[in-house]
């Protein structure tokens, strides 16, 4: 008996597993190759010289923090895709959640000297969502604005009802903006613009993949659009809920 698979698709599957493990070692690799590094510098003799212990503590520790949000990220990734993360949806009103989101967010905006605004209109009805992970979408989004969007700039989060009866929360942000090239890539796991910046600043490169599959498993649309020297605006469309 002679059984013919088609090969296409699992060498495309295998392509994908080989391509994730080797970003996941890579990612992995970097902080703990810092870390290694400023110890031994550390164990060196450095430790008798006060000033410079402490500094190279402190970096040893961003990256302690890097790797632990990274892991973090991977966790809450896998356990998305695989269906293992159950949503408790109810009615949510957006202008609770957002207000609480750019409070988290305010003193890294504050940090960086970028103007936090929120334009959401009265008697907007609410969404149908689980309010943390909607916290979570909006917490990935606006944060990202922030990272990218240089001294003096803003970041925007507004919403209006949608032509089909469902509700559309945008963050646009007077940032960096995205190359049109890089567009169609953007949620994919570990893809960036810029990769130095983007670690510099403390990304895990998984983000934006995260809020792609809480949008997705809210029944929702992700859309972004995006001028490079100009800005980004990322649409987020989740299905209205009935007030109760």
């Amino acid at each position: 008996m002679m059984v013919l698979h088609d090969v296409t698709e699992l060498r495309r599957l295998e392509q994908v597993r080989t391509e994730f493990v080797a970003n996941v070692s890579h990612e992995l690799r970097t902080p703990l190759t810092a870390i290694h590094g400023y110890l031994e510098t550390l164990l060196g003799g450095a430790l008798e010289e006060r000033d410079d212990a402490r500094r190279f503590l402190e970096i040893v520790f961003r990256h302690t923090e890097r790797l632990g949000r990274l892991l973090d990220d991977l966790t809450d990734l896998s356990n998305i895709e695989l269906g293992r993360v159950t949503l408790r949806l109810e009615p949510v009103r957006l202008d609770e959640v957002v207000d609480s989101v750019l409070a988290i967010i305010a003193p890294k905006a504050e940090a960086g000297r970028v103007a936090l605004a929120s334009q959401l209109p009265s008697g907007l009805p609410p969404v149908s969502a689980d309010r943390d992970r909607l916290a979570q979408i909006l917490i990935n989004l606006v944060d990202n604005a922030v990272k990218y969007t240089p001294e003096g700039g803003r970041v925007t989060v507004s919403a209006r009802p949608a032509a089909d009866g469902r509700v559309e929360v945008a963050v646009a942000d007077t940032g960096v903006g995205i190359p049109p090239t890089d567009l169609p890539r953007i949620t994919e796991r570990f893809y960036r613009v810029d990769k130095a910046r983007s670690r510099e600043l403390g990304g895990t490169g998984l983000g934006l993949a995260i809020v792609k599959h809480l949008v997705l498993a809210h029944a929702g649309e992700l859309a972004i659009e995006s001028t490079p020297g100009r800005g980004t605006t990322v649409h987020v469309t989740l299905p209205a809920g009935v007030p109760q």
